[in-house]
């Protein structure tokens, strides 16, 4: 069997309870859906660390935050890891990177040389910009912005097709494509895809509060508008692949980096450790290896653990340095260890600063319930089965000791795995010497 290629389609801020598949009858996403029913379905997938940057360097370097450094956004990866487009390049493979980066920490506009993409030859990207239609990019090795033709999702779809399209036979490719909505402003996709979402008709999470139901349904307006816009460059993308041939032998990835409170328990955006923040979408169809008929993965996938199982379904070496586990021999129906995913916020910044209610925490997701606990002790406790909007904190209730005990002696074990002695957050920015502004937050340059 020859070498797969890798085509790996990255979203920002798609929380799994916005997809068709999943089971949200009032968004838009066709293929998606399809490509669901030809794929292995990772159920556990974990956004174990909620938040753009922490999430991205542990996906393109397979290390946990506390080991690359990167336990906040905007600050530069600390280790020296062999990346995601390292270990592909050294396995024979040509390697791509469009759209979104947000891992080289100096500046959301600033160049990124090539010693800094991770092995990444060709880069068409950006570190950071949530403004779609007006969004700005590196071409190579040319350190003069430039920008994407409109809206930015369609116009990193067609370069990612003319990338795969110019593709040999001979040598197989890894691409990422990082697109960065359904990430707020949620207003701002293509009129004919905002068209399709009348607020007053949108249906909210029964963990949304009274008082922020109107704002809500105008937020998931929006975002739905974009995912369904993102839905049609999926359908672009496996449309190309179809037409080079490509399908059998590639292995064709749909992932978010973390999902997206809107409005749900009274708060927005990531960081959190609720169901919306932390459950996302990862579908891998690679038909040559699995066949074409929907499978589910039971291990508990988190961001480090993506890289190494990449390299495994793709039967290459993996590098030394990473953390992460490899999980593609469950695909095979091989019975592997997974009793739940981590959840950590190492610094509280940002949107969820001390002075917003932020935290640091320590947590842990399992098949049947969520625990976390603070640096002052046990915080939360959810039996998602029972309570699948998570409405009742169960923590310290007397029927609940036992099983409170045992999770926290589960999450404890996990720390122990990682070496994460979980300290207080300036510990870690002390480390690294990270800079903060006077609201707690590395600045934003």
């Amino acid at each position: 069997m020859s070498k797969p290629n890798v085509v790996f389609l990255l979203t920002d801020q798609w929380r799994l309870q916005a997809l068709g598949y999943a089971g949200n009858a009032q968004v838009q996403t066709p293929n998606i859906d399809r490509l669901a029913a030809e794929s292995v379905n990772f159920k556990h997938a974990i956004s174990g660390y909620s938040v753009c940057c922490p999430w991205r360097a542990s996906f393109l370097t397979g290390q946990y935050p506390l080991t690359h450094g990167v336990i906040v956004n905007d600050v530069p990866i600390s280790s020296e890891p062999v990346g995601l487009g390292d270990a592909f390049k050294s396995a024979g493979y040509n390697t791509a990177y469009i759209g979104k980066w947000h891992v080289d920490g100096r500046g959301r506009k600033s160049y990124i040389p090539r010693e800094r993409r991770l092995g990444f030859d060709y880069f068409k990207a950006l570190e950071c910009t949530h403004d779609y239609n007006q969004s700005a990019y590196y071409d190579h090795d040319d350190p003069n912005l430039r920008f994407w033709d409109g809206y930015d999702v369609f116009a990193q779809t067609a370069d990612a097709r003319q990338y795969i399209e110019s593709q040999s036979e001979e040598q197989p490719f890894m691409l990422v494509l990082s697109w960065g909505p359904p990430h707020n402003p949620y207003q701002t996709a293509p009129s004919e895809f905002r068209d399709l979402y009348d607020p007053p008709n949108i249906k909210l999470r029964p963990n949304v509060p009274a008082d922020m139901a109107d704002d809500a349904r105008q937020w998931l307006a929006g975002y739905y508008a974009h995912c369904t816009a993102i839905d049609k460059s999926v359908g672009d993308i496996m449309a190309t692949l179809d037409a080079r041939g490509l399908n059998e032998n590639t292995v064709l990835v749909f992932a978010s980096d973390h999902g997206d409170m809107l409005g749900s328990h009274g708060t927005v955006r990531k960081q959190k450790p609720w169901e919306e923040s932390i459950r996302v979408p990862f579908l891998l169809r690679y038909p040559q290896k699995y066949g074409r008929e929907a499978l589910e993965a039971a291990p508990f996938l988190n961001a480090h653990d993506i890289m190494p199982t990449l390299m495994g379904v793709c039967d290459l070496p993996i590098p030394a340095s990473v953390d992460g586990r490899d999980f593609s021999p469950a695909l095979a129906g091989k019975s592997i260890e997974s009793d739940g995913a981590l959840l950590a916020c190492f610094h509280p910044f940002g949107e969820w600063s001390r002075a917003l209610g932020g935290r640091e925490y320590r947590g842990l997701r399992t098949e049947q319930y969520t625990y976390c606990r603070t640096l002052d002790g046990p915080w939360l406790l959810y039996d998602n089965d029972a309570d699948p909007y998570q409405l009742v904190n169960l923590v310290h209730q007397p029927e609940c000791a036992e099983i409170q005990a045992e999770l926290e002696a589960l999450l404890q074990r996990e720390l122990d795995a990682v070496g994460d002695e979980f300290l207080d957050g300036m510990s870690y920015i002390n480390r690294w010497a990270y800079p903060l502004d006077d609201t707690g937050t590395v600045p934003i340059r």
